[in-house]
């Protein structure tokens, strides 16, 4: 996780931003459904009239309002309206009705909000007792025949008439509020269309604006989730190839030792599928995990106060206690498809580079049934995981649905009360689906958290390995005066994990201008030793001296330039045969490569090439032969003209012909050098001028073809195995 985070922290700015993006696309889809709302409750049901408060009112319906208030009330309105006297021409265009009648319009100033719950009920009032069937006795009124209750209620007493209206008010129950704003909009309506209003107009007017709004909205929302989408793809693209190159980075600090602990399989799915997994995971983490809770509980912060959120806490207690039940079923299995994707992995990688021995030896139908049995397991684990996730999306789909059906059923009876109405019940669905959406997408994400933290812990796995290679904080240099001069003191070396030692006591030098040979049998500890020199492997008892100075005490690239290695096999890398043989220089020389070409007698053959140097070498140079391979790989040695010159059994492929003249010209070329040759053939290392005789990690005879034939008996013994007496006394 720290190797993650390390990395994220230089994108830190551009989270913060994506954040951000997040609130404000948020807030957007927060808003959109009190518009929503809006159109509905305001816009269609209450004909685009938003507020009860009248902006003009007659005279005569003002003077009834009035009627209906406590004294406190009269004055508030009264300061609140300014009377306007009939054939005003500052009005009369705006208000028809002025010509007959005086009009009362609201001051500029007025928050209609101190106004609403004052005139709301005397509007009701008003507008009831207009109605035939009104009778006075339901507001406990005795009133003369003759009297009408605007008459009776203007010869009140102070006192009782304040009394009377303060008991009115308390009939009137908080639950009741929308109901009542909606039938003083009614009277509302009636007035504004008597005194010439276009109504019809307010109300088209009041939905285009809202829509128009919404449309805004959703725009905007629209453009942040773009932006925000960019930057997070671009935030997760990044990570991923700054972590790659962070794994490759530290593969290749690896020793030998350190490979052993991963198979090069284990390692490609790691650099490759587990990365994807990593950034999939980003992607979710910043795209649904980040805006999710903030969509949730925004949507709950705009429900909160209503008294069906009983409703939400049951939807979110079900979700929560269903993706429980899922990860308890699921989670066991994440483990396993990281390591089954390696096994499938490295059965492929098998099947596919030994195609050849799998033909000759005719065993096509066992691999077959290998990869089968391999692809099966990941299949059965893969269809388990995708079955857990087919599960919970028509579960949570049915959980929303249930959660709407029951809000509508619970709504319908507030509204047939007259305390909700229908745009505010749209709106609380909207929110509530907003909040079981947000858990559901957290869920969806929750079942690839497992297998991303899988990959996190398989990817820490290889940085946190560090290299048995160590290197030292303050390097020695070379001794320029001693240019190719190796020494083995008493060096012992015993692979990791091993019981016993693979190489014991080895002591011998190496000068420049000379070339040392080793020989022995197989496994008798030729290549080991050899790869100790540019420390493929430390030794684990003695030391190697290269110009008088240990090898663990210079720096590995110093050390490391002063080697040209050659290895059994003849890797090469996709490109040109010119990339390959420039493979070690700063920048491509044309001279350099050529002549390299000429001493490893590649020459030949890339001349009969239509393209010459510039010839396409596929991945391995599977598209040249075995021998052109090693002399493609001696010639990248050679190339960058190194002090000291390592042929691990580079050979082998060649015919005596081709090696022999390839090692007379190497002898002209590398003349100050120091050269190590591992070779099984005795005409290889006979020309040597020292022979190294190993047997069972033991040196068993140091000293050259003549001499060796004299004093070894394993040299002998490999020697005449491979030569009659009349070829080997020939070369004394």
């Amino acid at each position: 996780m720290k190797h993650v985070l390390s990395i994220l922290k230089k994108y830190s700015l551009y989270i913060i931003l994506v954040l951000i993006l997040l609130f404000m696309q948020a807030n957007c889809d927060l808003t959109l459904p009190e518009y929503t709302s809006d159109i509905v409750n305001i816009g269609i049901q209450q004909s685009g009239i938003s507020s009860p408060v009248p902006e003009v009112i007659t005279e005569e319906e003002y003077n009834k309002l009035l009627l209906f208030m406590n004294s406190e009330s009269k004055d508030k309105v009264n300061n609140s309206y300014t009377l306007i006297s009939k054939n005003n021409n500052e009005y009369i265009d705006d208000y028809p009705l002025l010509s007959e009648q005086n009009l009362y319009i609201l001051n500029d100033n007025v928050d209609k909000n101190d106004l609403k719950s004052i005139v709301t009920l005397p509007m009701i009032m008003v507008f009831n007792t207009s109605s035939e069937s009104f009778d006075s006795t339901t507001m406990g009124l005795q009133i003369p025949d003759g009297m009408s209750i605007y008459d009776f209620l203007s010869v009140m007493d102070l006192n009782q008439h304040d009394n009377f209206i303060n008991k009115l008010n308390e009939n009137y129950s908080d639950d009741k509020v929308s109901l009542l704003e909606q039938t003083a909009i009614v009277y509302l309506k009636n007035e504004y269309t008597k005194i010439g209003l276009d109504v019809e107009g307010m109300q088209l007017s009041y939905i285009a604006k809202t829509g128009l709004k919404m449309l805004g909205l959703a725009l905007a929302s629209m453009a942040l989730t773009i932006a925000s989408v960019f930057l997070t793809s671009r935030i997760a693209a990044f990570f991923s190839r700054d972590l790659r190159s962070k794994v490759v980075n530290k593969v290749m600090t690896y020793s030998n030792k350190e490979f052993e602990s991963f198979s090069t399989a284990s390692l490609i799915t790691r650099s490759t599928n587990d990365i994807q997994q990593i950034q999939m995971l980003i992607v979710m983490l910043m795209r649904i995990v980040f805006f999710a809770p903030i969509m949730g509980i925004g949507a709950l912060a705009k429900v909160s106060g209503n008294d069906m959120s009983w409703i939400i806490a049951l939807a979110v207690v079900t979700i929560i206690g269903f993706v429980i039940i899922l990860f308890g079923l699921a989670m066991p299995k994440f483990n396993k498809v990281q390591k089954l994707i390696d096994k499938v992995n490295l059965v492929s990688r098998e099947i596919l580079s030994g195609i050849p021995v799998i033909r000759a030896f005719g065993t096509e139908k066992h691999e077959e049934k290998r990869f089968d049995e391999a692809n099966k397991s990941l299949m059965k684990v893969n269809l388990f995981v995708n079955r857990v996730m087919t599960i919970m999306m028509p579960s949570m789909m049915f959980i929303m649905n249930g959660v709407s059906v029951l809000i509508v059923w619970v709504g319908a009876s507030k509204i047939d009360a007259g305390s909700i109405q229908v745009g505010t019940l749209i709106a609380f669905i909207t929110y509530t689906m907003q909040i079981i959406m947000s858990f559901l997408m957290i869920s969806m994400v929750s079942i690839m958290v497992p297998r991303a933290f899988v990959s996190l812990r398989r990817i820490g796995e290889v940085l946190d390995k560090d290299s048995s290679i160590k290197q030292i904080e303050k390097p020695l240099k070379f001794n320029s005066e001693l240019k190719g001069f190796v020494e083995f003191k008493d060096v012992y070396f015993r692979y990791p994990d091993a019981e016993e030692d693979v190489l014991q006591n080895i002591s011998f030098k190496a000068t420049p201008g000379t070339t040392t040979a080793f020989i022995g049998s197989t496994g008798s500890g030729k290549s080991t030793l050899i790869n100790l020199i540019p420390r493929f492997f430390d030794v684990t008892g003695g030391k190697i001296l290269i110009d008088g100075v240990d090898i663990r005490k210079v720096e590995l690239e110093k050390l490391r330039d002063k080697i040209g290695y050659v290895p059994q096999k003849g890797i090469l890398f996709s490109g040109t045969i010119e990339s390959n043989i420039g493979f070690g220089l700063d920048k491509l020389d044309k001279d350099k490569i050529k002549k390299a070409a000429e001493v490893s007698q590649a020459l030949e053959f890339i001349d009969n090439k239509n393209d010459k140097f510039k010839s396409e070498i596929s991945q391995g140079g599977t598209n040249v032969s075995g021998g052109q391979r090693q002399r493609l790989a001696i010639a990248r040695a050679i190339a960058i003209d190194p002090e000291i010159y390592i042929f691990d059994d580079s050979f082998s492929a060649l015919d005596y012909k081709t090696d022999a003249k390839l090692r007379k010209e190497l002898a002209k070329y590398t003349k100050q050098a120091t050269i190590f040759i591992v070779a099984q053939r005795i005409s290889t290392v006979m020309q040597a001028d020292q022979i190294i005789v190993l047997d069972k990690g033991h040196i068993v005879g140091i000293g050259n073809h003549k001499e060796l034939l004299k004093s070894c008996d394993v040299y002998k013994e490999i020697a005449y195995s491979q030569l009659s007496k009349e070829e080997l006394e020939n070369e004394r």
